[in-house]
């Protein structure tokens, strides 16, 4: 089981991720899938929420940097590049490139992730996109 859910969240990353296919979404997302912290739930809330992604980043690309898989679980390592061309959940478009990086588990039954929990580097983001910065240590 552990090699077939490696290939399902290959496809998910491939073709839903990437390529903004959401037909697949319904091929390997459970209808009670639930993305933890970001309370994602179901088929369509994934679907909106990748698409809502791409119309923040619309060139955006990922990467699988690691996959480790044992029974029902799988951890991703990814990283994602792309320009902020659109609307980021509230943040106005920037037209910087940014990189972020995140790690998830995946859980699956019958074939299709039930659940995700998810650490994404958001602050690293917003700062690569001028929207945020820290303050700088005195020396």
């Amino acid at each position: 089981m552990a090699e077939q859910i490696k290939t399902l969240v290959r496809r998910l990353v491939e073709e839903v991720w990437n390529r903004g296919d959401y037909a697949v979404v319904d091929e390997l997302v459970g209808d009670d899938y639930l993305g933890h912290p970001s309370e994602v739930r179901g088929t369509e809330g994934y679907k909106q929420f990748f698409m809502a992604l791409r119309g923040a980043f619309p060139d955006i690309e990922f990467t699988i940097q690691d996959q480790i898989a044992e029974g029902d679980k799988v951890v991703v390592r990814w990283t994602a590049r792309g320009t902020h061309d659109g609307d980021y959940f509230g943040i106005p478009p920037t037209g910087r490139a940014g990189v972020i990086t995140g790690v998830e588990v995946l859980k699956f039954a019958d074939g299709k992730a039930t659940t995700c929990w998810g650490e994404v580097d958001q602050l690293g983001l917003l700062q690569q996109l001028g929207v945020i910065s820290l303050p700088v240590p005195a020396t």
